[in-house]
């Protein structure tokens, strides 16, 4: 079974400093019939002008995860931790029982990224934070697993998620193909990044997202150069 949310449907936003497109409801924009996908509950595609960024604001009770497309985004929280986030890094950070953060783009030039909130599997959790990055190579024509419940301890370095989701970033030159097989009881969350590819019988380009259950593999073929990230869910 296999449900697909056309780039073009997302809910949209332009605040000038801020362009804005909501694959499920946020803030302003509500439909009941996108109000996430298993845990996975928000994927945000933000343009942010130079030298602007979202200021400090709390959250809580929650796992949020960074992948900047171009550009970069600088981080602050009240943890202490101060870090530029680029493309090929993640930043996870667990809001747990709450913390203060800003996100700024500190360069001249327009900051593209993706931002998603994973429902974490319990509340109350000790706020923490993770950067790492995952080179080009390491991705390319492959599925590179960059987060997860197991984190470190997996072996792979990915960050760790809170919640039982494994995420998978890859690049793909036109004609590549790289498979996942999904466990029995597994859904799949599919987004592509940049280009065009050909999954489970539909043609998705950039902004696209289709969900995927009862299905036993993912097969994600390109179509054009392309950048995917799919989340295998409980």
């Amino acid at each position: 079974m296999k449900s697909l949310r056309r780039s073009e449907e997302r809910g949209h936003f332009d605040h000038g400093w801020l362009d804005t497109r909501y694959t499920f409801s946020f803030a302003d924009y509500y439909d009941p019939a996108h109000m996430g996908f298993r845990s996975l509950r928000v994927i945000n595609e933000d343009r942010v002008a130079p030298l602007r960024g979202f200021g400090p604001h709390p959250h809580r009770d929650m796992e949020i995860l960074t992948w900047v497309i171009s550009g970069a985004v600088e981080h602050r929280d009240s943890m202490g931790n101060h870090g530029v986030v680029r493309p090929g890094e993640i930043q996870r950070m667990t809001a747990g029982t709450g913390v203060t953060h800003s996100e700024m783009n500190p360069l001249r030039e327009e900051l593209h990224l993706l931002q998603i909130w994973i429902l974490p599997e319990r509340r109350g959790l000790e706020p923490t934070y993770e950067q790492r990055a995952f080179p080009e190579a390491e991705r390319r024509g492959t599925l590179r697993r960059i987060a997860s419940r197991e984190g470190s301890a997996g072996g792979d370095g990915a960050v760790q998620i809170h919640q039982d989701v494994s995420l998978y970033a890859t690049l793909l030159e036109p004609g590549e193909s790289v498979t996942h097989t999904l466990a029995p009881g597994r859904h799949a969350w599919l987004q592509i990044v940049r280009g065009e590819v050909e999954a489970l019988g539909e043609r998705l380009r950039a902004g696209d997202g289709l969900a995927v259950s009862d299905e036993p593999k993912v097969e994600i073929v390109a179509r054009t150069s392309a950048e995917a990230l799919l989340f295998d869910l409980a």
